[in-house]
């Protein structure tokens, strides 16, 4: 398999570790393994699923369209973008209620805050707060409920020297609002579209999941791969440790080739089983290909 990152299609190399934001599902520890199926070469690139960039950050391309349809998500990446200082401040504001008020009550504080007016400035310190990055809404009313983590938040000298390392790799892209359909329409020939989305199988209770419609996507592959641009999807694939295989229906031709990325165990599980550590539900993600 060919390493894109010696291409210039991308900014820069090397292995890229430190997140900037805590989140189930994210991919950033994945990423090489992933990246070594995209091709040699590519014109823009585009993650319409952004979420917490893991993929987008170790890639770091020159040139990509990076959305997703969660509004204070975006927020948080534009402001990396356009005013990162700003970024930095808005945590080190609310680490600062940890010293007065305790980590408990200081979590309690923000994520009430974000809840009467849902904000990226909250989010960003909630989702590196609580437990696991597992960012949870209800259904009903989007409420934020997931409970602060056992661990400390990280100080706020460690995340700007995050922030700054993520706007340098993130510097080529544009972060905008909107549905997934809509961005992929914006690929063409030679572009390069990785998908992360909501898995069937095990996120329904994560944000943006609720309404996600995998037949609405996989008609978006469809009219990208028809256009001459090339699509790499992550999509549920095995569980409890192999012996369970995820049935996502995919339509006949569509992709072309399939390789399954080791994951490792369910934080989620983890999460829905009070913290135990599970032996037993060791996860490998589908990535199908349509090039």
């Amino acid at each position: 398999m060919q390493d894109p990152r010696a291409d210039s299609s991308v900014l820069r190399s090397g292995k890229f570790r430190a997140q900037l934001l805590k989140w189930i599902g994210n991919k950033q520890k994945q990423a090489d393994a992933i990246i070594g199926y995209f091709p040699k070469r590519f014109g823009t690139y585009f993650e319409p699923f952004v979420g917490s960039g893991g993929v987008l950050g170790v890639l770091a391309p020159r040139h990509a369209i990076a959305s997703d349809g969660f509004l204070p998500l975006i927020e948080i990446w534009r402001s990396l973008l356009i005013d990162k200082e700003q970024l930095k401040q808005d945590y080190a504001a609310r680490y600062g209620l940890v010293a007065k008020l305790g980590k408990q009550r200081a979590y309690a504080r923000v994520r009430e805050s974000y809840n009467t007016h849902p904000n990226g400035a909250d989010l960003v310190f909630l989702c590196r707060t609580c437990y696991g990055g597992v960012v949870r809404f209800r259904k009903l009313d989007g409420y934020m409920s997931t409970p602060v983590g056992i661990h400390d938040p990280m100080p706020p000298g460690r995340f700007a020297a995050r922030v700054d390392a993520w706007h340098a790799r993130t510097k080529g892209t544009e972060f905008h609002h909107m549905d997934f359909s809509e961005a992929m329409r914006l690929a063409g020939r030679g572009d390069l579209v990785y998908c992360d989305p909501p898995y069937r199988d095990s996120q329904s209770i994560l944000y943006g999941a609720q309404s996600f419609s995998l037949d609405r996507l996989l008609q978006s592959i469809a009219e990208c791969k028809s256009r001459g641009a090339r699509v790499a999807l992550s999509i549920d694939g095995t569980k409890l440790s192999g012996r369970k295989l995820c049935d996502v229906p995919v339509p006949d031709g569509l992709f072309v080739r399939e390789a399954f990325i080791a994951v490792g165990r369910s934080m989620l599980k983890r999460f829905q089983m009070d913290g135990r550590t599970l032996e037993d539900h060791e996860v490998s993600d589908r990535l199908l290909l349509t090039y």
